[in-house]
């Protein structure tokens, strides 16, 4: 497969997960590095999530974990806990997946990515959320 090739898988892939993302990344680093918004549709979404081992959604429960953890990410998880709904998860696994990353990265982490999560799903009309302990 030839570098457009990929290019033109991830964009379907991406298609799949969140319609408007990938034009998106495109656009907003065209001027300043059009080469980096070509590795991450054509690598990133092309190569590893067109990967036939997981299911979107599982690779989307991994990212969140990955990204909370990471902590200074708020913009990839505001995109990602998008296509996390995108790809069927409910608000209520997204919260409990943020809140059981605490365990391993921590508290503060485990709040700013739930604080995200709060800002998509108002974003979305999704809140509240019932607790699945409730």
């Amino acid at each position: 497969m030839n570098r457009e090739q990929r290019f033109e898988r991830g964009l379907k892939v991406l298609q799949q997960i969140d319609p408007a993302a990938g034009q998106k990344i495109v656009d907003a680093l065209a001027d300043v590095s059009p080469e980096l918004s070509h590795q991450v549709v054509a690598w990133v979404f092309g190569e590893m999530y067109a990967r036939p081992g997981l299911p979107p959604r599982d690779r989307q429960l991994i990212t969140l974990g990955i990204l909370t953890a990471l902590g200074g990410c708020e913009t990839e998880l505001h995109i990602h806990i998008n296509a996390a709904l995108n790809v069927g998860l409910t608000p209520a696994e997204i919260t409990e997946t943020l809140l059981h990353s605490a365990v391993y990265c921590g508290m503060p982490r485990a709040l700013n990515g739930t604080f995200v999560a709060e800002k998509v799903f108002a974003e979305r009309g999704l809140l509240p959320v019932v607790d699945a302990m409730a």
